[in-house]
């Protein structure tokens, strides 16, 4: 499959006028444009010195053209590259004389965008390539160029090979409805839904992860009013960020900061405080804090020695993935020392926001959730990519319910076919003009 017939060209890196700087060339033009740069047909894959010349023959700069003849190259189609010294006008002047040889400027991640329809890329792919780019930190970089080389796609295709497996046991059972063996009740059925289920679920973990080591994680900082939210949100992100009064309810609205901890990106959460009110505008803001909640990675309860135990019940709502933090906070006040305890599912951290004490703690605990999972083998995913997941998942369930209902092999052949369909927009095998758009309009140009 081909993008078109025209050629694109854009400024692809620039380093400064010290620096490095190339215009990037894709499309059927190319090998004139190449020609009419360098003085003569190029050699392909070679690195050429030339002198890049403008239409009165003026010299622009000297540099490195490289040329590779499609399909073997990042587009699938003839690519240019003309490497200068970095200069934003000598670049600019390069990328006038290439548009001024028939090629148009480039939209943002259309290089990338020809490279997925072309088929060197899978949708998937062309997303982590975006993320290498954008990567804050060497475990997200990492991850990326594993996403980038097909780690995750392999994933997602090995998931893709079991379900297929099964939608063709069950459709056979449907087309062969006279035959006196009760195919559907194979025991085997059973055994591949169930281990296609496991599967997923493992994949949908470590999607999961990829995610926040691509975005960060959402802490959100929920409690009673007056507890200390505000107070831990501006001792984590080491400004006043947050209004801190001794009257309760003053934080109304979700107030939000993304904080760095060893290049790992946290956006903090601080919340209206949880209780019942008659003020119309406090219970709008608890009704966000709950909204908060419901999507967050890493939930931090804040509470007194007191209700330790009773307000973990503000917990409810966190989704299943999410980790569970209590802090007990304000030990300042009372003598007490800063510790932690270790629970089935829940941390407990004493510490005091006001002077720090055990605020070290929070920071690692934080820290190694962010990058939990981001050993070898860890990958890159975008939260569209859950989404998708979480479908394949409904559907799966559903297909197991129908097996165990009348109609069984058409309810669950059709769950199976959404199932299907919902993998293969992950990596573009099934895919809308609209979300192509969507996800190649956020590359930069050049890309």
């Amino acid at each position: 499959m081909t993008h078109g017939a025209d050629t694109i060209a854009a400024i692809a890196t620039g380093a400064g006028a010290a620096g490095v700087g190339a215009v990037r060339v894709s499309g059927p033009l190319v090998p004139a444009i190449a020609a009419s740069m360098l003085g003569r047909a190029p050699k392909p894959r070679y690195a050429h010195f030339a002198a890049f010349r403008d239409a009165q023959a003026e010299l622009i700069d000297r540099g490195i053209l490289l040329y590779f003849p499609g399909p073997a190259s990042y587009t699938g189609e003839h690519v240019l590259e003309l490497q200068g010294h970095g200069s934003a006008v000598l670049l600019d002047a390069l990328l006038r004389r290439c548009i001024s040889l028939g090629a148009r400027l480039a939209r943002p991640g259309e290089f990338t965008e020809r490279a997925f329809l072309n088929g060197k890329l899978d949708l998937a792919q062309a997303e982590a390539v975006a993320d290498v780019v954008s990567a804050t930190s060497e475990a997200g970089a990492r991850a990326a160029l594993r996403s980038m080389e097909g780690v995750f796609s392999a994933r997602v295709d090995d998931l893709l090979a079991e379900l297929i497996a099964l939608r063709v046991h069950i459709e056979a059972a449907i087309d062969f409805p006279e035959e006196e063996i009760d195919f559907l009740a194979d025991p085997v059925i059973g055994e591949q839904l169930a281990a296609l289920r496991a599967n997923l679920d493992a994949l949908l973990v470590e999607t999961r992860r990829g995610v926040r080591l691509n975005d960060g994680i959402s802490v959100a900082i929920i409690g009673r009013p007056n507890a200390g939210k505000s107070s831990l949100m501006n001792a984590l992100a080491g400004a006043e960020r947050a209004i801190v009064t001794d009257i309760a309810g003053t934080t109304r609205d979700v107030l939000r900061e993304a904080i760095t901890l060893d290049g790992v990106t946290l956006e903090l959460s601080d919340t209206a405080g949880l209780r019942d009110s008659d003020d119309i505008v406090e219970r709008e803001g608890i009704r966000r804090a709950r909204a908060q909640l419901e999507r967050c990675d890493v939930a931090i309860l804040v509470t007194d020695e007191g209700n330790v135990e009773s307000d973990q019940a503000f917990f409810e709502g966190t989704p299943n993935h999410s980790a569970h933090i209590v802090v007990v906070n304000k030990i300042d006040l009372h003598g007490t020392r800063a510790r932690r305890k270790r629970g089935d599912g829940v941390d407990t951290l004493w510490l005091s926001a006001r002077t720090g004490e055990g605020l070290d703690e929070l920071r690692d605990m934080l820290r190694r959730l962010a990058t939990a999972g981001a050993g070898e083998g860890a990958f890159s995913a975008r939260r569209r990519h859950v989404v998708a997941l979480e479908q394949v998942e409904a559907h799966l369930e559903r297909t197991a319910e129908a097996l165990d209902g009348a109609h069984a092999g058409e309810l669950a052949a059709e769950e199976l076919r959404h199932a299907q369909q919902a993998l293969g927009e992950i990596t573009g095998t099934y895919s809308s003009d609209d979300l192509l758009g969507a996800i190649f309009s956020s590359f930069c140009i050049g890309k």
